[in-house]
């Protein structure tokens, strides 16, 4: 079975929330110590402060396909 990617991630969502959300953000707060369960939190109440109705859903719908502990293991990775 072949595994797609996206530029190098797990899938498109993965790739575009760490793009969206979370690309610079490590370098203004860090991000080291941050768990999978953290980071799909952080974007959960960013979408939940951000939108309401429809757009809300739809964007909660979309990040249930974010690979969260490839998200925390990459910026894991860059504090080492």
């Amino acid at each position: 079975m072949n595994k797609a990617t996206y530029n190098g991630w797990t899938n498109y969502a993965t790739w575009r929330i760490n793009l969206e959300i979370f690309d610079g953000l490590d370098r203004c707060y860090g991000m080291d110590g941050w768990t999978a369960e953290y980071a799909k939190q952080y974007v959960e109440d960013y979408i939940n402060e951000t939108s309401s109705g429809l757009a809300r859903d739809y964007a909660l719908a979309f990040i249930s396909d974010v690979n969260w502990d490839e998200i925390a293991a990459h910026y894991q990775e860059e504090t080492v």
